[in-house]
């Protein structure tokens, strides 16, 4: 068994967690769970499909993985994102511009197993685009790794509480309109999300704590928290936290 397996326990039934420690040790859990499911997948499928988080919460993730160039073959890795802001790929508020320039834009992976979200135009049919891109490259619809954050609010990819995309049960991609930033957003439904083989949520900082223990130790309330509904009894999803963002849920649950 991996070092890092070793140390998650289960939550509930559709959710594990972890705490490392510290903001440094979580980042180095992470780092080293991405490289033992890529090395994973790899020997078994030949290839390794995962799902970014954008944010500011992985960015030192994604560096730390910068440089670990030798820990893989990163020619079978194939980039996806799990959400997009309606912006151009230049643009500092772009998912995929903040990953590629923390690191993956150093890495040796094809170009062509590199695929960003076109949020910025004609985002319904770009929605259907990507969808039928995931399809293709991956047949059973099941990512060997989908990445999440959670934002202040409970949201996570762009499933913001209240919104259309929350109730979409049949698309895997969808274009989400969000009210209280004025904008779209293009996003992974719970449908694709619930599929993937494994499934991290990374959550750091004593600014998430107290939301991060409503999440999971109150009420189920998806609409309001939309976060809670990630994760299946058949899939479950894993909370890795560090210290500062757990410290409220030993009060609370």
């Amino acid at each position: 068994m991996s070092n890092w397996k070793k140390l998650v326990e289960s939550f509930d039934i559709r959710r594990n967690l972890v705490i490392p420690g510290d903001k440094k040790e979580t980042i180095e859990f992470c780092v080293e769970q991405f490289i033992d499911l890529a090395k994973e997948a790899i020997q078994k499928n030949n290839k390794f499909t995962v799902a970014l988080t954008g944010g500011s919460t992985p960015k030192e993730i994604y560096y730390e993985l910068s440089l670990k160039k030798d820990a893989l073959d990163w020619s079978k890795v194939y980039l996806f994102w799990s959400d997009e802001r309606s912006v151009a790929a230049d643009n500092k508020d772009s998912n995929f511009k903040m990953a590629m320039d923390a690191g993956f834009a150093n890495l040796p992976i094809p170009s062509n197993q590199i695929f960003r979200m076109v949020a910025e135009i004609d985002i319904v049919d770009n929605a259907k685009v990507y969808e039928d891109i995931i399809t293709k490259v991956i047949p059973e619809q099941q990512f060997d790794l989908v990445l999440l954050g959670m934002g202040d609010d409970g949201h996570t990819a762009s499933l913001f509480p209240k919104t259309h995309a929350l109730h979409e049960d049949h698309r895997l991609i969808a274009e989400n309109y969000v009210p209280k930033l004025d904008t779209w957003r293009m996003t992974f439904t719970y449908t694709l999300i619930n599929k993937a083989k494994n499934i991290s949520i990374i959550v750091l900082g004593e600014t998430k704590a107290k939301t991060m223990a409503q999440v999971l130790c109150d009420l189920f309330q998806p609409d309001l928290l939309p976060v809670q509904k990630v994760g299946t009894s058949t899939n479950p999803a894993l909370w890795i936290l560090d210290n500062q963002a757990a410290k409220e849920i030993k009060k609370k649950c």
